[in-house]
């Protein structure tokens, strides 16, 4: 019999490899603000280009992973995550313009980042474990994207404050070694084999299911409110409560990773015994909260609790996502969860974007959203209270999509009990 122990090790640090491209740039923010004059903007849209790269490799790699299988596009997410990383040092310095070398950089690593994320989560739903652990797997498997966020956040703000700003692209290379060895490792690893066509889910199938319409939804509400906060609260501990970087980024995204980390290991270690819905539910009130307190509360400490104890408030949202659909459809295949990674990294694209727009606009005297600064707590001008407050409309939506889908779930299995007692 076949062990998927090494499977599992790899497939754990291509999580890893996933929060080394999503996080590492945004914790440069305040460096390519002050070497290269970036406003809010055009740092939110480092982030959107980052995730909307990711959309459209999802949607890409839906249309061929089940017929390829896993090895050939696993290893690729990891020759390109390589790549990025190593361009985001080199490519300001060597393209025409230090934003367009940025740019080159994060499209590359975005397209690892995309294919690691349609293809991992699958991997891990395929290989041999009780029905019934399967949430809870997928669970503590995307607990390590937390780890790496927290290794990631904690090394190189620690590393930063040692070597100075002046060498940040060391960062980046060093951490480039990471999908270097996990390449190593898929080139080797026993891996299941994809859902074969002719007993896989159809797409249209899926589309055409309310459940699985209920789960994009989700899925873009979950990818939104945790990157947001994730992406945007290093910068807002700087500029908007006055922390130190250090500090802030410690206090902030790292305490914010460490969180959703310990969300999804506690619930990987017992989630059998607590049903998905309710702690969904419960998460997405929980993250609503996190969102008025960091925007509304005016002692600083207090705004970056409220961002910290968002991590461990969204920790289940994109998992659980996961798990909600894979227990309905178990036959989705690789595709299935590449549709909803298109829409978490629509969400992961969007919200971030949406937050330093509004920042910007709440910024400026004649903004459209000029007026509101007036009425949130001070935050040293840069707008971003009031660009996280316009985001809190993400965890709201993603409690009442899963209390509807817990009702509609819940019907159907009284019409189903109902069938079976008629038909018997």
């Amino acid at each position: 019999m076949t062990s998927y122990d090494r499977t599992r090790r790899a497939c754990y640090t291509g999580y890893v490899t996933q929060a080394i491209v999503n996080n590492l740039a945004p914790l440069l923010f305040i460096v390519f603000q002050t070497r290269y004059q970036l406003p809010l903007e055009m740092l939110g849209r480092l982030v959107l280009l980052n995730f909307a790269t990711q959309l459209v490799t999802d949607v890409v790699a839906v249309r061929f992973v089940d017929r390829t299988g896993y090895r050939v596009p696993l290893v690729l997410a990891h020759v390109l995550s390589v790549a990025g990383l190593v361009l985001l040092a080199l490519a300001p310095a060597l393209a025409p313009s230090p934003y367009a070398g940025l740019c080159v950089a994060i499209v590359v690593y975005a397209v690892g980042g995309g294919l690691l994320e349609v293809l991992v989560s699958p991997v891990v739903d395929a290989l041999p474990s009780p029905q019934e652990g399967k949430a809870a797997a997928m669970s503590l498997l995307h607990s390590f994207y937390c780890w790496g966020q927290v290794a990631v956040v904690a090394g190189s703000t620690l590393l930063l404050a040692w070597i100075g700003q002046d060498a940040w692209q060391v960062l980046p290379l060093a951490w480039a070694l990471v999908p270097l060895v996990n390449m190593v490792a898929f080139l080797r690893v026993p891996l299941p084999a994809t859902v074969p066509d002719e007993h896989r889910t159809s797409l249209r199938a899926l589309f055409s299911a309310p459940a699985f319409a209920a789960a994009m939804v989700l899925m873009l509400c979950a990818g939104a409110a945790e990157l947001t906060m994730s992406q945007w609260s290093s910068l807002f501990a700087e500029q908007g409560l006055g922390v130190s970087k250090v500090w802030g980024d410690l206090a902030g995204p790292c305490l914010f990773a460490v969180l959703m980390g310990v969300g999804r290991i506690v619930y990987g270690l017992w989630g059998e015994r607590i049903p998905l819905v309710p702690a969904m539910a419960s998460c997405g009130a929980l993250a609503t909260v996190c969102y008025l307190v960091a925007c509304l509360a005016s002692d600083p400490l207090v705004s970056l609790i409220g961002c910290a104890v968002c991590g461990l408030a969204v920790s289940l949202l994109w998992p659980g996502t996961f798990s909600l659909a894979a227990a309905r459809f178990p036959l989705g295949g690789a595709a299935m969860f590449g549709v909803l990674a298109v829409f978490g990294d629509a969400g992961g694209a969007v919200g971030p974007w949406i937050a330093g727009a509004a920042a910007d606009a709440t910024a400026s005297a004649e903004g459209l959203l000029g007026g509101l600064a007036a009425l949130l707590p001070d935050d040293g001008g840069s707008g971003l209270r009031a660009g996280l407050l316009v985001a809190i409309v993400f965890p709201v939506a993603v409690v009442a999509v899963t209390l509807a889908y817990g009702a509609s779930a819940g019907r159907a299995a009284v019409a189903s009990r109902a069938g079976e007692h008629l038909g018997g």
